[in-house]
C-alpha cells in the first residue's frame, strides 16, 4: 500500500513553496526587452533556415512586438506561473496568437542560450550608458579644470 505525503503538492504538480524559490521574474522582468528581441532575432532565424514558415515568423514576430509595447506601456500582467521573463513572455504570446504557432518559438533554442542571449544585450547596453556618463562627468571635470587655471 503506497503512503501519502500530506505535504506533497497535487500529482504533476509544484509544490508553492518550490515555485517561489524557483521564480525570477521579480528581478529579470528588467530583460523584456532583450528577451523579446532576442527571440525575434531567433524566430527570423528558423524562419530564413526553413524551420519555421515565413507566415509563422511574421505571426511571432506580431505578437513579439505586442508584447514588447505591453511592457513598455506598462499594461503587461504578470500572473502567478510566471516563473520568470521567459515564461512569462512566451504565455503571453500564446494569448496573442495561438499557442500552436507561439510554440514554435523556440525550436532548437535551449533556455541556456536565451538566457545568456538575453544577459549579453542587457550588459551590453548597460556598458553603453555607463560610457556615456563617464564621457559626460570627464567633460564636467575638464571644463572645471579649465576654468580653474
Amino acid at each position: 500500500m503506497a503512503t501519502s505525503n500530506a505535504n506533497a503538492p497535487a500529482e504533476g504538480g509544484i509544490d508553492p513553496l518550490m515555485h517561489k524559490y524557483n521564480a525570477s521574474i521579480s528581478y529579470d522582468k528588467l530583460l523584456y526587452k532583450e528577451d523579446i528581441l532576442g527571440s525575434i532575432a531567433f524566430a527570423r532565424a528558423n524562419a530564413k533556415s526553413g524551420i519555421i514558415s515565413d507566415d509563422e515568423f511574421i505571426e511571432i514576430e506580431r505578437g513579439l512586438w505586442e508584447v514588447l509595447k505591453e511592457w513598455d506601456t506598462d499594461t503587461f500582467t504578470i500572473r502567478p506561473n510566471d516563473e520568470d521573463i521567459h515564461t512569462a513572455n512566451e504565455r503571453r504570446l500564446g494569448e496573442i496568437i495561438g499557442k500552436a504557432i507561439a510554440g514554435k518559438l523556440h525550436t532548437g533554442r535551449s533556455r541556456n542560450e536565451q538566457v545568456v542571449c538575453d544577459m549579453r544585450m542587457w550588459l551590453r547596453e548597460r556598458i553603453y550608458e555607463i560610457d556615456k556618463q563617464l564621457v559626460a562627468f570627464l567633460r564636467v571635470i575638464i571644463a572645471r579644470a579649465e576654468s580653474d587655471m
